[in-house]
């Protein structure tokens, strides 16, 4: 069974960065899609970022030019780049592939 890990998370100031990974348990070659969700207390849950095997990405609008999405296919890896970050980025991130998602990272950011 594939499962999930991110890590990288932690308390940043605004305007900081920080890199997200979310480590698979077995090849991501399997995998057509990776993409990263995002929880803030009291909200849904919410996409924030998709990477499709093509190497095609799709941002949500609010952390587009800010946020970008990448694979290591031979270290079966996912990371998030988060740059210029701001207080409302601050949630529990997801790493998710279809069906499977991480246990989540808490990114706090502070003003």
């Amino acid at each position: 069974q594939v499962q999930l890990a991110e890590s990288g998370g932690g308390l940043v100031q605004a305007g900081g960065s920080l890199r997200l990974s979310c480590a698979a348990s077995g090849s991501i070659f399997r995998f057509n899609t990776m993409g990263w969700y995002r929880q803030s207390p009291g909200k849904q849950r919410e996409w924030v970022a998709t990477r499709f095997s093509t190497g095609t990405t799709n941002y949500a609008d609010s952390v587009k030019d800010r946020f970008t999405i990448s694979r290591d296919n031979a270290k079966n890896t996912v990371y998030l780049q988060m740059n210029s970050l701001k207080p409302e980025d601050t949630a529990v991130y997801y790493c998710n592939s279809g069906l499977t998602w991480g246990q989540g990272t808490l990114v706090t950011v502070s003003e």
